[in-house]
């Protein structure tokens, strides 16, 4: 039994629903409306999500009946006469609210790729209620007494593994939601989490009206000097979408503003384009999200001390493996000082060449993108422009299938419309089938950008793999926010881009590969400094020769990407390390800070610019995520004091992928076989920090992630993201 929760963010996976099996629902269960969204899925698969029948009208309707169908489901498990066990406490919570986690899977893919007016609306009805419906369920009393029950009893009841682990997680859960608190306690903890909630909508929805109103038209050639064509394309579409035909659009998305920024020559358009976007919910208007900031770190504080935790951060990070946020900090800063230095140097470099140039410019955080292309090209003769033309976007599909046939064994064949139906005309999908031929699942693919759909780039999963009381397929979801060219024409992305497109699609092949009882403990169900490592560890395949050869091929003359070419881009391999650590690294220290700051009254701008004066932030360099706009951090719970989680799960990754070189290579046979037994199958049937061990036979340490960054590897490493 999941409860409905949203984690939004550029790079988040967006849990939305727990299994949609079949159901479990007694005779005197209240009958459910005549409303589609909360009707067991039909058709192939098992059953798919009803996409083509959703009226956004049957959203909140759907919503509220299915909470009253699982708050039905389990006052009977609370109320059971009988002794509490395993099957009909924990294994009957796991049967309960089939219904609101399919109208769950709807509600958060309208949420996140089609958010008009109208799905806002509900929103901002919605999210105290489903907040108060979850604070109604973990504050079940006779409820949470039968799950402790059978904590109390699971090393000695028989129980399996997984069953006891399934346990502790729902029990742990329980107790970090307050189920042990006085009644006045567990009534102002409901009214933080309705007030919590109201104000996570009203932050992200401010940054979405941001993004989708602001734009910049260029209507002269002249404005796109240095500009590539697949980059011209892409504005021109976009601003002939928007009724402006015959110009260009720079939109205010981190897909069209970061290209912009690399290539224009033009420097008072970088400037006022990185203004834009960089001040998004920060604009001092309607859409202002400082306060909305204060009065979210206020309550988060507040409702930290009721749970025993004297700050939110060390509430968030008990539960992880980092444990405590003084071990997150203690990698975060190992990390900082080499990165911030590496800055130095590479601010150094660009300076060097603006002055060559007599540009008579001092670098600003709008000439950082356009400037480091210039040092590449400069040092590694690698020019990003030369890169892209290889890199065509449905063809690093096909390369991701290689990529998930050599390692997990995994085929994708596409699914004809009529059978799945989809949300929009831009999203396809693909079974997937194991090398029996036996089906593993559904992948489904959204990715290009469009007015409602939430920036960045993410996972979502629609349904999650069982089998405790039938063999229920997963079904996933990959989502971008690639800039669609002209009609016909390949969409050509970067490098970067690739990398990101390889990462999410380690988020699916993670839920994909999931071989587990229980749908809670299934999948990307693990702790949120873990679940990054599976998904990073993934981007390394793009650069392999074997993907490269095959799939980086010409978008004009259909050629191989030249190995020459190949050759500069592993010489390059740590080229911009500083910027890439230190942007990212700066984000995830400001909120660790924010959060360790307790109740005082904080003014998000005024903590932002003085936390990073005294971190030492170079002036060249902008917050990856400044505070207003952070959706990660202020769009939900989800990464709240959990930011660092990229850099905990990248220490794991770089081990990782080190125990494929020191082996056969990328596509070692053994390896792999390991990293999927002990890593994707297992979601959380056992503490990750076991699990990795015993893929790899040790901890990692911070000595593989200070290579793969390039940066000087201390005498001894201080932290080790294992257990302790």
């Amino acid at each position: 039994m999941k409860t409905l929760l949203v984690t939004a963010g550029a790079c988040a996976l967006l849990t939305v629903s727990a299994p949609a099996g079949a159901e479990m629902m007694s005779a005197d269960t209240p009958a459910a409306p005549a409303n589609i969204l909360l009707a067991p899925w039909t058709g192939p698969y098992g059953g798919v999500p009803p996409f083509d029948q959703v009226r956004v009208a049957d959203l909140q309707p759907a919503l509220e009946a299915g909470m009253t169908l699982q708050l039905a489901e389990l006052d009977r498990i609370a109320s059971d006469p009988a002794a509490a066990t395993f099957e009909n406490a924990i294994a009957a919570m796991e049967r309960a609210g089939r219904a609101l986690n399919r109208v769950g899977t709807v509600y958060s893919v309208y949420s996140s790729t089609l958010n008009d007016e109208a799905v806002q609306a509900v929103e901002r009805v919605m999210a105290p209620k489903l907040a108060a419906f979850r604070d109604q369920i973990t504050q079940n009393q006779p409820l949470f007494e039968r799950i402790a029950k059978v904590y109390e009893t699971r090393e000695t009841a028989g129980l399996t593994p997984e069953q006891q682990r399934l346990t502790w997680v729902y029990y742990t859960n329980f107790v970090r939601a307050g189920a042990k608190l006085d009644a006045t306690a567990k009534k102002r903890t409901a009214e933080i989490n309705q007030e919590l909630a109201s104000l996570f909508t009203a932050f992200s929805q401010n940054v979405l009206k941001d993004e989708n109103d602001g734009v910049i038209y260029l209507d002269q050639q002249s404005d796109l000097a240095g500009l590539p064509q697949g980059v011209r394309d892409g504005m021109a579409q976009d601003a002939e979408g928007r009724g402006q035909k015959g110009k260009w659009a720079i939109a205010n998305t981190r897909s069209s503003i970061e290209p912009f920024l690399t290539y224009s020559d033009h420097r008072a358009l970088r400037e006022r384009a990185w203004r834009m976007f960089v001040n998004r919910g920060d604009s001092g208007g309607a859409t202002d999200n400082n306060a909305t900031i204060t009065r979210i770190l206020q309550l988060r504080a507040e409702r930290a001390q009721l749970l025993g935790f004297p700050t939110h951060a060390h509430w968030r990070l008990e539960n992880t493996m980092a444990k405590t946020p003084e071990r997150a900090m203690e990698l975060m800063e190992a990390v900082w000082a080499p990165a911030v230095a590496r800055v130095h140097e590479e601010v150094a470099d660009m300076q060097r060449i603006a002055d060559a140039e007599k540009a008579g410019i001092k670098i600003a955080p709008w000439d950082y993108r356009y400037y480091a292309e210039k040092v590449r090209k400069a040092k590694y003769d690698l020019d990003e422009t030369q890169v892209t033309p290889y890199l065509q976007l449905e063809n690093l599909r096909e390369g991701m299938f290689f990529m998930a046939q050599q390692l997990f064994g995994f085929s994708f064949k596409p699914v004809d419309a009529t059978r799945v139906p989809v949300y929009h005309p831009d999203v396809r999908a693909w079974e997937v089938t194991n090398p029996k031929g036996e089906l593993i699942g559904l992948w489904y693919f959204d990715p290009y950008a469009r007015k409602g759909k939430r920036s960045g780039a993410w996972m979502s999963p629609y349904r999650t793999q069982e089998r405790f009381d039938g063999d229920i397929k997963t079904i996933v979801s990959n989502n971008s926010n690639f800039v669609k060219g002209k009609p016909g024409e390949p969409v050509l992305v970067s490098w970067e881009d690739a990398t990101t497109l390889f990462h999410e699609f380690g988020h699916a092949l993670h839920g994909l590969s999931s071989n587990v009882n229980y749908p809670s403990v299934a999948g990307t169900a693990v702790p949120r400094d873990y679940v990054e490592f599976p998904s990073q560890l993934l981007e390394h395949w793009l650069s392999t020769p074997e993907i490269l050869n095959r799939y980086a091929l010409h978008y004009q003359t259909g050629k191989p990407i030249p190995p020459e070419l190949v050759a500069r881009i592993e010489a390059a391999n740590r080229f911009n390390q500083g910027f890439k650590t230190v942007e990212y690294l700066s984000s995830a220290l400001v909120d660790m800070k924010l959060h360790l700051a307790g109740a005082q009254q904080i003014e998000p701008d005024k903590f932002e610019r003085e936390t990073l004066a005294g971190m030492g932030m170079p002036a060249e360099i902008v917050m990856r995520h400044r505070t207003p706009q952070f959706n990660h951090v202020f769009s939900s719970d989800g990464y709240s004091a959990g930011y660092y989680s990229y850099l905990w799960s990248d220490t794991i990754t770089a081990d990782a992928w080190e125990a494929f070189t020191e082996a056969g290579g990328p596509w070692d046979k053994a390896v792999a076989a390991r990293l999927r037994e002990n890593v994707f199958s297992v979601g959380n049937t056992i503490d990750p920090a076991i699990a990795y061990r015993q893929f790899r036979g040790r901890d990692p340490g911070i000595a593989a992630l200070m290579r793969k960054r390039g940066f000087p590897v201390p005498p001894s490493a201080p932290v080790a993201a294992g257990a302790r």
